[in-house]
């Protein structure tokens, strides 16, 4: 058997770029072409395959995206064929693709059948879209494997680059992402835009998936890096398409804001060598302002729904008074604190807890705050951010051996690197 020919950059770097832009539409028509959910994945990557060879060697076809379209559906007729299913679904597959203009067989790359005939349909392009991230997401996966399969299969990220963004071996992703279609399979998920009484319900699913995304994107759970850029952007990118998807969806548009009022802040969270700059320190006048006009106007936007803005639209608007303050001490932190109240009794959680309880400290002084942190010792036991938190609120109180023990504590438990060293500084400091 001879070595596979290398493919040549230029022709990688082509199939990388149409990839990134058209790869869930395409994995979305071959879903609904097929009814399988994980064929279609499949065979996308199949075609994918195929061009990095064929793309380097014969050019980059007039029609990339409908080229991968046609090739993708070849090797889904394929795959029918091999398991002998002559039945209603290869006969209309068959037909489609005769229609289409592209031949089952012949070069992929002739003038005549790089799938400049495969139509796009914008309704149903916008239709299989949304099922695609409504399955991606669905309930019934576990939270890493509804990530790993929104960042393949929406995002078209490999599993090599799925797994360096979140610091585990590819192995691991590959597993999840295999596990995933095996247990949407069992369940007998449906390729389809859930009816519109179990939309909302599970609409849910899918805005947390992008939070979780740009959350490890906009402060790293571990390695070296305090911003994974490219994950935050792949997130941001994603709350874009569910606003144009559903935009009479109040929180589509409020995740919207949240993410592109926070991402407005990344400029100046990192020093120039790397460290993490704090909020009181940072230079405002390297924050995104076109990002903050971007985020003000879709959480506009989200208060415009007749239900009112929801927990991501909450979230939002406390990063709208960060973002419109000129300083730490201008900020209106009563303000953050009512928001943070009205954002616990919608979503209860220590963490929101924890971060009302920073605002308390900054709006009536570290004492009042001290004993709200005190009273999440159980939930967040293990978590580094309230050993940081209680931290500094004694150093403010001139408790200084009980912070240097809590410093200590967040050291050990903290897994991101440059944090670790913030943390470290602040108990040199201590110390000196």
């Amino acid at each position: 058997m001879t070595e596979p020919v290398a493919p040549e950059p230029a022709g990688r770097a082509a199939v990388a770029a149409v990839w990134h832009i058209e790869s869930a539409r395409i994995v979305g028509a071959l879903a609904r072409y097929t009814g399988d959910f994980a064929l279609a994945e499949d065979v996308a990557q199949e075609a994918l395959a195929e061009a990095l060879v064929t793309w380097s060697r014969e050019g980059v076809p007039r029609h990339p995206a409908g080229w991968l379209l046609a090739v993708g559906r070849r090797r889904a007729i394929d795959h029918f064929r091999r398991h002998a299913v002559q039945d209603r679904k290869y006969a209309v597959l068959a037909q489609e693709l005769g229609e289409g203009g592209v031949a089952t067989g012949g070069a992929p790359n002739d003038p005549a059948r790089d799938g400049a005939e495969v139509l796009w349909d914008p309704d149903q392009i916008d239709d299989d879209l949304l099922a695609l991230m409504f399955v991606s997401c669905h309930p019934v996966l576990s939270r890493e494997a509804r990530v790993a399969l929104t960042l393949r299969v929406v995002g078209g990220l490999t599993s090599d680059e799925i797994a360096r963004a979140f610091l585990v071996p590819t192995a691991t992703v590959q597993a999840r992402i295999t596990r995933a279609k095996k247990a949407l399979a069992a369940a007998g998920v449906p390729f389809e835009v859930p009816p519109p009484q179990e939309r909302s319900e599970r609409l849910g699913s899918v805005l947390t998936v992008v939070y979780l995304i740009f959350t490890e994107g906009s402060s790293a759970s571990a390695g070296d890096a305090l911003i994974r850029q490219d994950l935050a952007s792949e997130a941001q990118r994603f709350a874009r398409m569910l606003t144009r998807l559903m935009p009479d969806e109040p929180e589509t548009h409020g995740l919207l804001a949240l993410l592109e009022l926070t991402a407005a802040r990344f400029p100046a969270r990192v020093a120039p060598d790397g460290e993490p700059v704090l909020l009181a320190d940072q230079d405002r006048r390297l924050w995104d302002h076109a990002a903050i006009l971007r985020g003000r106007a879709a959480l506009a936007q989200a208060r415009r729904g007749e239900r009112g803005v929801g927990a991501y639209g909450l979230q939002a608007m406390i990063a709208e008074c960060h973002a419109v303050a000129t300083s730490v001490e201008d900020t209106d932190w009563e303000r953050i604190i009512t928001l943070y109240d009205a954002l616990g009794r919608l979503t209860p959680s220590p963490v929101v807890e924890l971060n009302r309880a920073v605002a308390v400290s900054m709006a009536r002084g570290p004492a009042a705050a001290l004993a709200l942190v005190d009273e999440l010792e159980g939930p967040l036991a293990n978590s580094y951010l309230l050993s940081s938190v209680r931290g500094e609120l004694l150093i403010r109180l001139e408790r200084f051996e009980q912070a240097r023990v809590e410093l200590e504590q967040a050291i050990k438990l903290c897994g991101n690197e440059r944090e670790r060293a913030v943390l470290a500084g602040k108990l040199a400091a201590l110390d000196a």
